[in-house]
């Protein structure tokens, strides 16, 4: 498949960001485009950009276009495979149109009616222009050139790539459905839609299946852009499993098993994994990303000697029933907040009872 030549990426990046584009700059995109490129995934499908009536050959053209893209942008899969091995982890589809407000039809493949959902777009690998003042400044423990969020929606997304100069080399697409989160992995510079990286390589019944909702607060901190990339992978593939060992995920990765270790024990270090030494296991810590009233429930009171495990395991299932967010008896959705495990109308029976 085609890939975008360097000189087209440095044209954008001076039209973008002007003087901060000068020789350094160019030296460090060049060094970026080529590391990224020799990272090569298996591709599913190739796909183009329609946006306000018009096709764009690339994510770079829609970008170099300040007025495209600032309603709706379409993005059609190109002969997709048929449903099966191809899409493991994903949800087939042919096409999708994202809205300005957030929102996303999402038509299946094969046709049918579209489903719609909530859509952001999670940064992966990308440049951002920089001077070589900025970078000494930044070597020498002075701030770094960085963006304030890496989840974003349609508009802000492109609003950061026009303004800032920022140029996305892969991004996540991340689309919230009624009942769980599917993150499709787009690669720019190829104009390609990814597999996912555990096809064929995890089991897919080892996959534990999180709401809409609990990925939504997963999503968000690793959109915060304050973890290494390979830390937010793990974080990602971690969180939808029962724990995996530093080898297994080290397979996923196709890496060097100390250096996936290494990303795992810094997200263990933040509270965003546990460690069993018995079985080298790292497990997903799912209280780290409950609400605070979850976890203010699931603390003992003082003077308490309950065992820290049997607490971290409470704080657990209090996150698990919060994010499954429905009353047991009745299926109803539970408000934002409530605390007790049934709804209103059905603890008012039960107390009528």
């Amino acid at each position: 498949m085609a890939v975008v030549p360097l000189r087209e990426l440095d044209e954008l990046a001076r039209k973008l960001a002007h003087e901060r584009h000068g020789s350094f700059s160019e030296r460090a995109l060049g060094r970026a485009y080529e590391e990224y490129l020799a990272r090569r995934r298996t591709p599913l499908a190739a796909f183009r950009l329609r946006a306000d009536g018009r096709e764009f050959g690339t994510f770079y053209d829609l970008v170099a276009d300040p007025t495209a893209g600032r309603e709706t942008l379409e993005l059609v899969l190109e002969s997709p495979p048929p449903a099966g091995a191809a899409w493991e982890f994903l949800r087939p589809f042919e096409r999708v149109t994202f809205a300005a407000d957030g929102g996303a039809d999402v038509v299946p493949l094969g046709g049918g009616a579209p489903t719609h959902v909530i859509a952001r777009f999670l940064l992966r690998e990308h440049y951002l222009p920089r001077t070589q003042d900025e970078e000494d400044r930044a070597a020498s423990g002075g701030p770094r050139v960085t963006l304030p969020t890496t989840m974003r929606s349609l508009p802000e997304g492109l609003e950061a790539c026009r303004t800032r100069g920022l140029l996305p080399f892969s991004v996540a697409v991340l689309l919230y459905f009624a009942d769980e989160r599917v993150a499709y992995e787009l690669d720019l510079a190829r104009s390609t839609l990814l597999t996912d990286l555990r096809a064929g390589r995890v089991a897919p019944a080892r996959r534990v299946p999180r709401t809409a909702r609990t990925s939504w607060r997963v999503d968000r901190v690793i959109g915060r852009g304050d973890m290494p990339l390979l830390a937010a992978r793990s974080l990602s593939v971690l969180v939808e499993s029962q724990g995996m060992t530093a080898i297994e995920m080290s397979h996923v990765f196709g890496g060097v098993r100390e250096t996936v270790d290494s990303a795992l024990q810094g997200l263990a270090a933040r509270g965003f994994a546990s460690f069993d030494r018995r079985t080298g296991t790292y497990r997903p810590r799912m209280d780290a990303f409950a609400p605070p009233t979850a976890i203010t429930e699931a603390a003992p009171s003082a003077g308490s000697t309950t065992h820290p495990a049997l607490r971290t395991s409470v704080q657990e299932l209090i996150a698990a029933a919060d994010a499954r967010a429905s009353c047991p008896l009745c299926g109803d959705p539970l408000a934002p907040g409530t605390r007790g495990i049934l709804c209103a109308k059905c603890a008012a029976e039960v107390a009528a009872g």
